[in-house]
Parts: structure tokens; C-alpha cells; sequence
């Protein structure tokens, strides 16, 4: 399937690394407005450099867009690229709005284009094999998360990437996404978030810390933790539950616990790649097999976690996701 890629940062290059391993996918074009970053990006990959987005929508040799653009243009640019015909996989967040979420999804959608949403860390096999055996867990009651990585000196404030306009909620946004996204996906969907924000180390305008307390539908309660000013990366997902209680962090891997039992146990899995597995299940959805498991409604719907979440933390009260899907 020929794409073209959309945007040339940082992931534009990890996402284009994948595609060449699958080999499913051929990235037959860029475009960037930064001409050196397209002519860079063009000679690592061995594809055109676009003069213009317009250049690659007229294409009818290009299926699909990969689009790692800022947020605040994934709804100009996937809409475009609806109209144009043109398949689009996107990086998460779906967008900075609801309103900007909901548009670029009814437009996919009109246009019987595949959109589906870049949300790779529910693939990590740790994750599926909790998903996968959450019948020995019995009732879930509670979670706890951390998702933190070390960005002092690291930053350009440049960037949309680190600005409370191009990424409003700061590290939650950023990262932290993809933690809700795992707790609603092991534990079910949130009904209410209460959220803290602090900007402790980091230049800028923007949250480097940040916490939440969800309330899923089913009654249990999570929290999630996410930080840019740790001293390194970290990841830690808990998950307890009446009959078994499961232990996931970056340095010991994944273990966990059953009723009755007094050690934890070292659970085995295999390492997957779980980028080039959203990809290729792009792929197969744009050939008809199948769906993207992270499409434009319920990738919206994980938005509104953040953006409730973002919305209690200025206000300091309790918000109900509803609200803000309203």
C-alpha cells in the first residue's frame, strides 16, 4: 500500500522505521513546510518530497496519509485528506477539541475512509495478557499507573509538543493518553475524572506533572501519575482485583498475584512490535479486513478522559466525562 508521510518530527521517523519493518506498507512521499526537514526525511527514506500537501492529495497513486501534524491541524489535514479520498492513520491525541474530534471522524466517515488512531501501548503484550485472563481477576476494584519520563534540557520550546496552546494539559496530553487509554481498556470506560496539575522544573507554559483520579463505570477507582521532570523513564500499571491482582513495571516486567497465594508470580511473554501492529491493522482495514481497534469514536471518547480531566484540574472540581462530550 503506498502512504505518504505528513508532518517531519521526531515520530514521523519512529513511525516510517516501523513501515519498513513490516513491509506492508511503501512510503512513496513526504511533505513537511520545513523544506530541509522533507529533503532529510525524503533521503532517509527514499521517497518524493512533495512541494505541497495539495501535490500529495492529487496523487491517486497514494492511498493513505500517515499523519503525525500537530494537533491543532489534525482536523484541517485529515478532512483534506477525506475529501481527497485518502485513507488516514493518526497520531494520538485526535485532536486539541471535541468539536475539532468529532469533524475529522464525520468526515472520514462520509468519505468511506479508514481513520484509525496511533494508540500503541495497549498492544504491549503485558497488556494483552491481562486483557486476555481478566476472568481469573474477578471484580475489578482499583488501578494505579505511572507513566514518566526525564525531560530537563531536553525540550525546545519551539515546539507545539511542549506548549500549552499545541498541547493543552501538557504531559497528560502528551503521555499520559496513553495510560487512560490502557485503564479504560483493562478496567472499562470512565465515567469521571478528578485532576492536579503542576509545573515543577520544566521552562514553559505547560503541566510537567500531573495526576488523576478516574472513576470507571463499573465502580472501581484508578489513578494515573504522569511526569516530564523524573529523573529517568518509568512505567508502572497496576491492576487489583477480588480473586487476582496483577504488577507491571518497566524494570521487573509483568507479574501477578493470585487469592490465597503469598508470592507474586513472573509472568512470561513474548516481546512484541506493537507500532508496526497498528499499522498493519491499518492496513488490512484499508483492504477491507477488519477494523482499526482505536478508530475516530472511540479515540474521541479517550480524548474526553484528558479533557475532563484537564477541565477539573483548572475548575478543582469533579467532572463528569458526559460533560464535556456534551
Amino acid at each position: 500500500m503506498n502512504v505518504a508521510c505528513l508532518g517531519m518530527g521526531w515520530w514521523s521517523d519512529v513511525l516510517a522505521d516501523a513501515i519498513q519493518r513490516s513491509g506492508k506498507m511503501k512510503i512513496t512521499a513526504c511533505f513537511s513546510r520545513s523544506a530541509e526537514k522533507r529533503q532529510a526525511f525524503a533521503s532517509k527514506y527514499g521517497c518524493r518530497a512533495a512541494r505541497s500537501y495539495e501535490e500529495i492529495l492529487e496523487d491517486k497513486s497514494i492511498e493513505a496519509i500517515i499523519n503525525t501534524t500537530p494537533n491543532s491541524v489534525h482536523r484541517e489535514t485529515t478532512v483534506a485528506a477525506a475529501r481527497a479520498g485518502k485513507h488516514t492513520f493518526l497520531d494520538k491525541p485526535i485532536a486539541n477539541t471535541i468539536n475539532d474530534a468529532r469533524a475529522l471522524t464525520d468526515a472520514c466517515r462520509k468519505a468511506k475512509v479508514v481513520l484509525a488512531l496511533g494508540y500503541q501501548r495497549r498492544r504491549e503484550t503485558h497488556f494483552r495478557w491481562i486483557k486476555e485472563n481478566l476472568e481469573k481477576f474477578g471484580k475489578l476494584v482499583n488501578a494505579e499507573a505511572n507513566i514518566s519520563r526525564d525531560r530537563l534540557g531536553k525540550i525546545d520550546l519551539s515546539s507545539w509538543r511542549y506548549t500549552a496552546e499545541g498541547m493543552p494539559g501538557g504531559v497528560m496530553l502528551q503521555i499520559g493518553i496513553h495510560y487512560t487509554d490502557v485503564l479504560e481498556y483493562l478496567i472499562g470506560p470512565v465515567n469521571a475524572v478528578s485532576g492536579r496539575f503542576a509545573r515543577l522544573v520544566l521552562p514553559g507554559d505547560n503541566p510537567d506533572v500531573a495526576s488523576l483520579v478516574l472513576e470507571h463505570e463499573n465502580g472501581a477507582l484508578s489513578t494515573l501519575n504522569a511526569s516530564y521532570a523524573s529523573a529517568s523513564e518509568y512505567y508502572l500499571m497496576n491492576i487489583y482485583g477480588k480473586e487476582a491482582s496483577a504488577y507491571y513495571d518497566l524494570h521487573q516486567g509483568l507479574r501477578w498475584l493470585r487469592r490465597g497465594s503469598e508470592k507474586s508470580e513472573p509472568v512470561s511473554v513474548k516481546k512484541s512490535d506493537p507500532i508496526v501492529e497498528e499499522l498493519e491493522e491499518f492496513a488490512d482495514a484499508v483492504r477491507g479486513d477488519g477494523e482499526p481497534e482505536m478508530d475516530g469514536e472511540r479515540s474521541t471518547r479517550s480524548l474526553a478522559v484528558l479533557l475532563a480531566g484537564i477541565k477539573s484540574a483548572r475548575e478543582g472540581r469533579r467532572v463528569e466525562v458526559k460533560e464535556v462530550l456534551a
